[in-house]
Order: structure tokens, then C-alpha cells, then sequence
């Protein structure tokens, strides 16, 4: 399991090729929500979320062996980016899977930093494949299942910490539960009080279902927040998650889709649904905070397809 220790190194390792991104307050949610809300704009790193932090993190341990055999990453759209990146930049040859419904602007995003893609109709399907490809001697990258991916994302919590020493909540969505997972530990070891606050949406709760089992329950994903949809939570993820998350909070695509428009309109942002469904979940906790609270929404990614938003508003009718 990752460990504070670990995202440290990893901070060091992976600032000479990831942006530091911007933590802003936003006033006009803070008067709405009366507390200190804060965006983590991390839609604003390369490629357009948080993943090239796991990714590098990964890819920089690798020996000159395994960088000469590549690699083999699956991914439901962002972390095929990330990984690509990091290959082109790192000079390592990457074949991405990808389920054969992730968006064209994902897949021409990806090509375009010189990654070979191949689409499958199911996650049983990529993953078998990855496993092939593994036993032909590339490197497996797992977008949130792997300790030194986490601990690449993790470094997100010691930026927040680094930029606001007074932060007393973070709001952060789960998908895998890889982000989660290196957040919470960076954070909570060096600031143990504060709150983590978890979302997901509807058709995607992993998490949720896996806290109400006690344990990891395997899904099939239905919502539009398809970054969201991984088809189970990591037992990591799930064992922190009972560990130190204040509260899981479960919102429904046209809320995630309401507060989409409303960033877009008022903070002049464009997020994922995976993004915007945290401005929704604190609209249902809002009585937690007090004014003096310094509440971090995480906005993990930006990658939105133009054509696809113009659909939401009917689909969700």
C-alpha cells in the first residue's frame, strides 16, 4: 500500500515534468455555500488531469531494460493520455487499451503523444489482453490498482497542504479510488484532521457498494460520468476508505451535470463530470462546514468532449 514516505520520493521525482496547478478561492461559491471553498485546478495540468503524475512516477523507476520492452496500460480515457505522454516524453514505447466506447477526442488525444491504441468492447476483454501483452514482457501500468501510480497522484495532497496550510476539508471524487487513496494518505500524515470527503455518481458507486458489502463488489457502469467508471473499487482504496473518509457522499449524473454549467458559468471552467460532481456532493453536506472552514473541491480532469456535453441536458431529461 502507498505510504506517505513514498509520495515524498515521488514529489521529487516527477517536478522536473508536471505542472504545479493553480489552488484558487472561488468567492462566489464561498457566499453560496457560506464557508471557504477552494478549486484545485488540476484540469489544468498536461493532458488534462491528474494521471501523467502516476504515470511519470512509474515510468522514472523503470531500468533501461524494461523501458527497451515498453509498456502495456489500460485505461477508461485519461489515464491513456498521461501514459502516453510520459512515454513520449521518456522515450518509451506504449500500446494503450481502451474500451471501444471512450470518446474520439480521447483516442486522438492520446495518438497524437505517438501511443498505439487498440479498442475493446469490455474491461474483461482489456484486461486480458494486458495480460497477454505482459507475458510478452511489457511493463503492466494499472491506472489505479498500482502503489507507485497512487503515489504519483498523491503528490496532489502535498501540493494542497504546501499551498493552504489552514485546509480543513478536501471534496474529491472516486473512480478506482486511486486518487483518493494517494491524497488521503499524503494529507492525513501530515494534517490529520482533516476531512476527506468522497463522491461518486450514480452508475458508478464502486466505492459505495463496496463500503455497504465490506468488500470489493464488481459493477457494471452506467453513468455519463465515464471517467468515474471503473467496474470495481482497489482494495486499498476501499481499506483507506473505511479507515478515513468522514463521509461517501452518491449524486446523480444531472446533478454532476447542473454544476458542470454552473463552473462553466460562474468560475469560467469546463471540468468532467468526474470533476463537477464534487460542487454537487457539497450542496448536499453544505451544513457541515462553518465559516471558518477551507474546503478543497478537487477538479481532477477537463477533457470534455463538446459534442457529448451538448447531449447532456436531453439524456438526462
Amino acid at each position: 500500500m502507498v505510504n506517505l514516505a513514498g509520495i515524498q520520493r515521488a514529489q521529487e521525482r516527477i517536478d522536473p515534468y508536471i505542472r504545479r496547478t493553480a489552488i484558487v478561492r472561488n468567492q462566489t461559491l464561498s457566499e453560496l455555500l457560506g464557508t471557504n471553498i477552494y478549486l484545485k485546478l488540476e484540469l489544468f495540468q498536461k493532458t488534462g488531469s491528474f494521471k501523467p503524475r502516476g504515470a511519470f512516477n512509474k515510468m522514472l523507476q523503470m531500468d533501461a531494460d524494461e523501458r527497451s520492452r515498453g509498456i502495456v496500460a489500460v485505461s477508461g480515457g485519461n489515464f491513456a493520455q498521461g501514459v502516453a505522454y510520459a512515454g513520449n516524453l521518456l522515450d518509451v514505447q506504449s500500446i494503450i487499451l481502451l474500451p471501444d466506447y471512450t470518446p474520439s477526442n480521447y483516442i486522438e488525444a492520446t495518438k497524437s503523444y505517438g501511443a498505439s491504441i487498440e479498442l475493446y468492447p469490455d474491461f474483461t476483454s482489456l484486461f486480458a489482453a494486458a495480460e497477454a501483452y505482459t507475458m510478452q514482457g511489457r511493463v503492466f501500468f494499472h491506472p489505479y490498482e498500482d502503489p507507485q501510480v497512487v503515489a504519483g497522484y498523491g503528490t496532489l495532497g502535498l501540493e494542497i497542504l504546501g499551498d493552504l496550510p489552514e485546509l480543513t476539508d478536501i471534496v474529491i471524487a472516486v473512480g478506482g479510488g486511486g486518487l483518493m487513496s494517494g491524497v488521503t494518505v499524503a494529507v492525513k500524515g501530515l494534517k490529520s484532521d482533516v476531512r476527506i470527503w468522497t463522491v461518486e455518481t450514480e452508475g458508478s458507486e464502486t466505492m459505495a457498494q463496496a463500503l455497504q458489502a465490506g468488500e470489493v463488489v464488481e459493477i457494471t457502469p452506467t453513468s455519463l460520468a465515464r471517467i468515474l467508471g471503473a467496474p470495481y473499487v482497489a482494495q486499498d482504496a476501499l481499506t483507506i476508505a473505511q479507515a478515513h473518509i468522514e463521509r461517501h457522499i452518491v449524486v446523480s449524473d444531472q446533478n454532476a451535470i447542473e454544476q458542470q454549467m454552473y463552473l462553466l458559468e460562474r468560475a469560467k471552467i469546463l471540468t468532467e463530470l468526474a470533476a463537477s460532481c464534487t460542487l454537487a456532493a457539497v450542496h448536499q453536506i453544505r451544513d457541515e462546514f462553518s465559516e471558518d472552514d477551507h474546503v478543497v473541491l478537487f477538479l481532477c480532469g477537463g477533457n470534455v468532449a463538446i459534442d457529448e456535453m451538448l447531449t447532456y441536458q436531453t439524456l438526462v431529461k
